[in-house]
């Protein structure tokens, strides 16, 4: 493959996104003001203010760009939001930077060599911003129409009129030109910019002429002013693909479809060198610019010895991007050896990172966090229901009390209730049972359970061993920090 050859598609994340409600789809940002101070609650973001903090430094220093191979351990107690501010961050940095997430135990189950799976995921967390210029017809739509044949076999043509302040002009359209005003409904009054060369579409907002059309507009409706000038003009296009999305259509025959398919396997070194190289030929050009971005890897512990050989080899690269990892393990032996370290991390590695630290969440916090997720999960729930689930989230464990929200929303359409109340809460709360209730429930039945491996622990032995292994973790925290 000659390096003149090398091709990247822009049309890539062009993809339809269907936002589901998950654990973190709260998460607007990392909550911080222009000065870096925390918010007390911002952006769905609840406490850790050090932390939040801490976060924003790395954020600036990710903006910029200048420094590679930097790596960010964000280390807590289960439940305290680590992978929250991992998420606040990729929100902050927004779809220009590219943000890769993946879990540790990931590369252990895909079907080519772990070094190869994370050179790929750290290729994934590298933009290349690539400026081309190509001619664009940019203007307000002044009338749609569209004849739709009465058979329905034959396709589809019409009639587009677009104008600036200083034209207006009529345009025949084909059967692709109709689809693609279709599907981003574009309407009389809007004001769109539709790329010649690839026949592409974009909605720019719409035109402050039309500003007291109340039927047309909606919540998140943008206003611009009416083009000026030439309808067609040349304008400069910036797209931003990742270098992985570069090394795989360059290296399948399928080309860009194996990015949907997934079926990406091993890419051959040669391929990787030759898109380098091309890159760094676009660079001197004044074509592209490199866009390092984040790659965060959730519980780290779960790599083992080469892994983390590999992370220190791969950050000293200049294409590095700002690695960042979060684990909820103390002191605890690092996999594939006998040797036990801070975090379950080796010393060498950990040496690289700048160590963030979260603590656990106050009463107060907890509460805050809970009217954040039911207003996230459209659940109407009573004050006195709130403060009991608070405490059962205070007892037990923050993401136990979240998950009883929508149990007990289920609960109180059940009874045709008007909010969730304490008998909802009640109601769950027996049905579904936290860690500590399930223990206990263990060592009152222990002798009825197959493989049992404590047939002689009291209840006092156990809850000791909880302690101590508690203990074991703070301790990890203060070695780290």
């Amino acid at each position: 493959m000659a390096a003149s050859d090398i091709k990247y598609n822009a049309e890539v994340r062009d993809l339809t996104r269907i936002e589901r409600i998950g654990a973190h789809s709260h998460i607007r940002g990392l909550g911080l003001d222009d000065a870096l101070e925390a918010r007390v609650v911002s952006q769905g973001m609840v406490g850790q203010t050090k932390a939040r903090k801490a976060a924003g430094v790395i954020l600036n220093m990710i903006r910029e760009g200048k420094i590679a191979g930097r790596a960010v351990l964000l280390a807590g107690q289960p439940g305290t939001g680590k992978t929250a501010i991992a998420m606040g961050m990729a929100k902050a940095l927004g779809e220009e930077t590219p943000f890769a997430m993946m879990a540790a135990s990931e590369i252990f189950s895909l079907e080519m060599s772990k070094t190869e799976a994370l050179t790929q995921a750290f290729r994934k967390a590298i933009g290349v911003r690539i400026k081309e210029e190509s001619e664009i017809i940019e203007g307000e739509v002044v009338e749609v129409e569209i004849d739709r044949p009465e058979g329905g076999s034959a396709a589809k043509q019409g009639k587009l009129t677009l104008k600036t302040t200083e034209m207006e002009t009529i345009y025949d359209l084909g059967a692709k030109m109709v689809e693609s005003l279709s599907k981003e409904k574009v309407a009389a009054g809007d004001v769109i910019a539709i790329d010649k060369a690839s026949g592409r579409v974009t909605k720019l907002g719409r035109s402050f002429a039309r500003s007291r059309d109340y039927d047309a507009m909606g919540p998140a409706t943008k206003f611009v002013q009416c083009p000026e000038g030439e309808l067609q003009k040349r304008k400069e296009v910036v797209h931003v693909v990742s270098l992985h999305e570069i090394d795989v259509i360059n290296s399948r025959t399928q080309g860009f479809m194996a990015l949907f398919s997934g079926d990406t396997g091993e890419i051959r070194g040669e391929v990787r060198e030759q898109i380098d190289a091309k890159v760094a030929e676009w660079r001197e050009e004044g074509k592209a610019e490199v866009v390092p971005g984040v790659l965060f890897i959730d519980e780290v512990h779960m790599l083992d010895i080469e892994c983390f050989s590999f992370l220190n080899r791969a950050l000293e690269s200049d294409m590095a991007p700002i690695l960042v990892v979060a684990t909820n393990r103390g002191i605890t032996r690092i996999r594939g050896t006998n040797y036990r370290s801070p975090h379950g991390i080796p010393i060498d590695l950990l040496d690289r990172l700048l160590i963030i630290a979260t603590e656990p969440y106050s009463e107060r916090e907890i509460r805050q966090i809970l009217d954040i997720r039911c207003e996230e999960e459209d659940v109407e729930m009573s004050d006195d229901a709130r403060e009991l689930l608070t405490k059962i989230g205070a007892e037990t464990s923050l993401r136990y009390a979240i998950q009883l929200i929508t149990a007990a929303a289920i609960c109180c359409q059940r009874r045709k209730g008007a909010e969730v109340d304490v008998e909802d809460v009640s109601k769950v709360y027996s049905l579904f049972v936290d860690v500590k209730r399930s223990t206990q429930f263990l060592l009152e039945y222990q002798e009825q359970y197959m493989f049992n491996e404590v047939p002689g622990l009291g209840e006092d032995e156990i809850a000791g061993q909880q302690t101590e292994q508690r203990q074991g973790g703070a301790e990890g925290m203060e070695v780290s920090s």
